[in-house]
């Protein structure tokens, strides 16, 4: 497949994602209705700018994220609703490798920021990964890289997850029975007022219910 051909199928794609119901086509087609201009010129347009942006604006990180994020999200949604499961492998095969690529620059962030025009780089690679095409980088990286080491560690990695949820598990019911035995030991030194007691001193007088003459009568008579 040629580089026209890879162009004519992204136009194509383009042109279904425009003429499908969604937030996007419903948007331009308010501002085609308002401007007169056409749907796929207010797109191409936005894309320019979004491509300008992403070399000289402001926050031009959040923007690549969100270009790598929303339009794969919500094409991931309607496979999950499609009978059909070859998309559903797909866009898993593509969030696998997003969600490598992610953890790579994680730590090389800090480096790569600086690198001119990082972000505009960074918004090809994804865009080339979801690309609707079969040789897309999300199907080469998963195929040539991530394949080969998941499939060589399979069994240790399975392994080693095995053993700490063994562990974990052991963790969580030696500390339930400890929060257990001490709710039982603080529960064994509260001893409550017997019945009794309590009646007892019910019945003792108050101070306030004291009569004075009857004070006055038991004053000792050197006092008085």
């Amino acid at each position: 497949m040629g580089l026209l051909d890879v162009l004519s199928s992204i136009k194509e794609r383009a042109e279904k994602f425009l003429n499908e119901k969604n937030v996007v086509s419903d948007f331009l087609g308010k501002v085609e209705e308002k401007t007169g201009i056409k749907k796929k010129i207010i797109a191409g347009g936005a894309v320019s700018l979004t491509g300008l942006y992403l070399v000289y604006g402001y926050g031009a990180s959040l923007l690549c994220n969100l270009i790598g994020f929303v339009y794969p999200a919500y094409y991931s949604i309607k496979a999950i609703e499609s009978p059909s499961k070859e998309d559903d492998t797909k866009w898993l095969t593509y969030w696998v490798v997003y969600g490598v690529f992610s953890l790579g620059e994680f730590f090389s962030d800090i480096f790569l920021y600086w690198f001119p025009f990082y972000y505009a780089f960074k918004c090809l690679f994804l865009l080339w990964c979801m690309a609707p095409v079969s040789w897309n980088g999300s199907q080469i990286i998963y195929n040539k890289v991530v394949r080969p080491i998941f499939l060589r560690h399979e069994a240790t990695v399975d392994h080693m997850v095995s053993d700490l949820s063994g562990k974990a598990m052991s963790a969580a019911e030696s500390l339930t029975r400890e929060v257990l035995s001490t709710l039982v030991k603080n529960k064994a030194l509260v001893t409550p007022v017997p019945p009794v007691a309590q009646s007892e001193a019910k019945s003792l007088p108050s101070s306030a219910q004291v009569d004075p003459a009857q004070l006055s009568q038991e004053r000792p008579p050197f006092l008085g």
